[in-house]
């Protein structure tokens, strides 16, 4: 199912992206679409059940926002240099074990909201990313099966990030991932069960236009599989949690000087295979 949430800021309610492409209202089956509703198997097999039925009414799309397709985020887990290609464009080794930081939940916006350039910011960047959405409690995961099925679907996600503010300002990664937008997701969240193969989905980026990414889950240091297993050891992982987890090359910091970052005025567009596409315009903050 192509779950997903639309309305404005804040008062966003749960609709279904039907096998036809048919927005459908879900707000007389289900309260949201949050990690209570992933958690509970019965109202999922409702959902199911009431789009397979047609009895989902129908919504106009014109015009109606698409917000974040999940709510209440509990915490964003981010992977740094997951990808081979992405780790060889920066400079920096390939991780014997999987980098982990955050993202406050209060970075998630919408896919086509208004992501800002944080004020003094000369190396704002771009990372198209595939994200994982927990729908099982999961603690000390032994096996990439048991991983798996504490998966309840995917997203697009683009971690936007400060370099300078990353990097160069002390002090851990986080000053460069939370400034506020710097995590649009969605369109959809996909349940798991339309997702076969975690590690063969194509990811793309442009801005203005450019292709700037073009890459393969494939290309994974640590697969999907493993990157929740291992945050499992470490924290434990509730529904509505979500996983980013990682970016292929072709980001701003990995090319020639003197290097594109992001600026006010430019367009980004994102999307992965079966997953959606994204498309923001950058505006000062």
């Amino acid at each position: 199912m192509k779950l997903l949430r639309v309305g404005t800021a804040g008062a966003e309610r749960p609709a279904l992206l039907d096998a036809g492409g048919t927005l459908r209202d879900l707000s007389g089956t289900v309260t949201d679409i949050d990690g209570a509703l992933l958690a509970d198997d019965a109202a999922l097999d409702r959902v199911r059940a009431a789009a397979d039925a047609g009895a989902l009414p129908v919504l106009d799309p014109a015009g109606l926002r698409i917000g974040p397709p999940l709510a209440r985020i509990g915490k964003v887990v981010c992977i740094g240099l997951n990808y081979h290609d992405h780790a060889a464009e920066t400079g920096a080794e390939p991780p014997a074990e999987p980098v982990v930081f955050f993202k406050a939940a209060d970075t998630v916006v919408g896919p086509n909201d208004t992501v800002l350039v944080p004020r003094g910011s000369v190396k704002t960047d771009w990372e198209v990313e595939l994200a994982v959405v927990i729908g099982r409690t999961a603690r000390y995961l032994e096996s990439h099966e048991e991983a798996l099925a504490h998966v309840a679907g995917y997203a697009v996600a683009h971690d936007v990030s400060e370099r300078e503010f990353q990097i160069e300002r002390g002090g851990t990664w986080d000053k460069g991932k939370n400034c506020e937008t710097f995590n649009p997701l969605g369109p959809w969240l996909v349940t798991a069960d339309e997702v076969p193969d975690p590690q063969a989905l194509g990811l793309r980026l442009w801005v203005n236009g450019a292709l700037k990414q073009d890459g393969t889950t494939a290309q994974q240091i640590f697969p999907v599989a493993e990157v929740v297993r291992y945050v499992s050891q470490f924290m434990t992982l509730y529904p509505g949690d979500v996983i980013n987890t990682g970016t292929p090359a072709g980001v701003a910091l990995g090319q020639p000087e003197p290097k594109p970052f992001l600026r006010a005025g430019d367009v980004v567009e994102l999307e992965i295979d079966g997953l959606g596409r994204q498309r923001q315009e950058l505006k000062g903050a």
